[in-house]
C-alpha cells in the first residue's frame, strides 16, 4: 500500500486532537526505534522511514516551518 506522504502529513497537521507534544513524542519514539535497529544492524522497514518523513512534515506544517 502506497502512502502519499504529503496528504498524510497534511491530514495529521490539521487534526485538532493531536497536540504538538504528540508529534514530538511519536517522532522521538520512532527515531529511537530506528537508532536501535541501526545499532544492532537490523534492517529498517521502509514504512518506518515513511512515517518519520510524514511526522516531520506534519510537525513542520503545524509549527509553520516548512522544509
Amino acid at each position: 500500500m502506497k502512502i502519499d506522504i504529503y496528504a498524510a502529513a497534511e491530514k495529521l497537521a490539521s487534526d485538532p486532537e493531536l497536540t504538538d507534544y504528540d508529534f514530538w513524542r511519536t517522532l522521538k519514539n520512532l527515531e529511537y526505534e530506528i537508532f536501535q535497529r541501526v545499532s544492532s544492524r537490523k534492517p529498517i522497514p521502509i514504512d518506518m522511514l515513511r512515517w518519520r518523513r510524514i511526522l516531520r512534515r506534519a510537525r513542520s506544517r503545524r509549527t509553520g516551518r516548512e522544509r
